[in-house]
């Protein structure tokens, strides 16, 4: 007896050690896993979801105005070097010829990402991707598709770039049904968002901050990750209000929250959105219920745009709640100017005001 429950206790503490350092094994890989990032910018983070689509799926094209030696903003450097020039390639200065030709090739099964230079030439792409792309499965009653075609186009304000080089176009792309439309904000998000745009079945229009490329700075997973499409992220916790703003916008929000609570103890939860179409509306309804609250900002002229969308949907599902009415610190109802940008921005200071008017209200 005293024999056999020897035995008993050797196995049982072999066994028990066994899952002991099987225990911390995993933990070790779990810590190595998580701490495997690198400290890029949001231009180094798009290039590393480019090579790794281009690296994954041999059916896979990036190509574009100067694409080829790496664009006027150097998120293609280097691939051409890597994979060929058939799989990386310069286009002619046409976007209605760019978009058209990714069309084609994501519906003979390609992956197709196209570059258009500056969000502010996607317009005369619009017949090819509202008419196009958008309808392709639906007119075909789902014989054909292009949901292979991804188009990545470096949008919004950079300081100087006057009324070409500056426009927020999303909210005209938010009212087509077909297409996803998506608002990177940050080098990490960007990334992940960009993956999960590329393998995404529907054609995604990809809005990049250029404002960011270089200024925004953060530790990124190494390797391939994705960040699933249509969920908003809470980047900073409160209970007074909510703010949701998305791509480069969301940092002027968390400026404001942080100067609210230091000059104001004002407490504000700020939400990004990320992706415009489909948007996570679940997201900012349990924010608002909390808060009682909602301020929307965006760089985008304020009439007609993804703004109004927001505060409609929550306004109507959250009447109950609302202490004060919903409100748009947006761009005004002008072209975009050159000298008058810092007028023009919807700032730090200027939401900070809506904020507090919105506590007194």
């Amino acid at each position: 007896m005293i024999s056999r429950c020897s035995r008993g206790l050797s196995e049982l503490s072999r066994h028990s050690c066994s899952l002991i350092l099987r225990g911390l094994s995993t933990a070790a890989a779990a810590s190595s896993e998580k701490s495997e990032t690198s400290r890029i910018n949001l231009c180094t983070a798009v290039n590393e979801a480019l090579a790794i689509a281009l690296e994954n799926n041999r059916k896979a094209l990036v190509f574009g105005e100067d694409v080829s030696f790496g664009g006027v903003f150097r998120c293609t450097a280097g691939l051409l070097q890597r994979f060929g020039k058939e799989r990386v390639f310069n286009t002619p200065l046409s976007e209605q010829g760019i978009v058209g030709f990714g069309i084609g090739a994501a519906s003979l099964g390609c992956t197709a990402i196209a570059e258009i230079q500056f969000a502010d030439y996607i317009y005369p792409a619009f017949d090819q991707i509202v008419n196009e792309a958008s309808k392709y499965r639906y007119r075909s009653g789902g014989e054909f598709n292009c949901g292979g075609l991804t188009v990545r186009a470096p949008y919004g304000a950079v300081g100087h770039g006057g009324h070409y080089h500056s426009q927020s176009p999303e909210g005209f792309f938010t009212h087509v049904p077909g297409i996803k439309v998506v608002m990177a904000g940050g080098p990490a998000d960007a990334k992940g968002l960009l993956l999960s745009a590329i393998q995404d079945p529907d054609p995604v229009i990809f809005f990049e901050p250029k404002m960011m490329y270089r200024t925004a700075v953060e530790e990124v997973p190494k390797g391939k990750y994705t960040i699933p499409l249509g969920k908003a992220k809470v980047k900073r916790e409160g209970t007074d209000i909510t703010l949701v703003g998305w791509g480069q916008q969301v940092a002027v929000l968390e400026k404001a929250a942080a100067l609210c609570l230091e000059r104001h103890d004002i407490s504000c939860e700020v939400i990004d959105l990320r992706t415009l179409l489909p948007w996570d509306v679940a997201a900012v309804e349990v924010s608002v219920n909390k808060t009682g609250r909602l301020l929307v900002s965006h760089e985008a002229p304020i009439t007609s745009g993804f703004g109004a969308e927001v505060t409609a949907t929550i306004t109507k599902r959250c009447f109950a709640r609302l202490e004060s009415p919903p409100l748009r610190i947006c761009g005004y109802d002008t072209p975009f100017p050159l000298v008058y940008e810092p007028v023009y921005m919807p700032t730090a200071q200027k939401i900070i005001d809506a904020v507090e008017h919105s506590l007194q209200y």
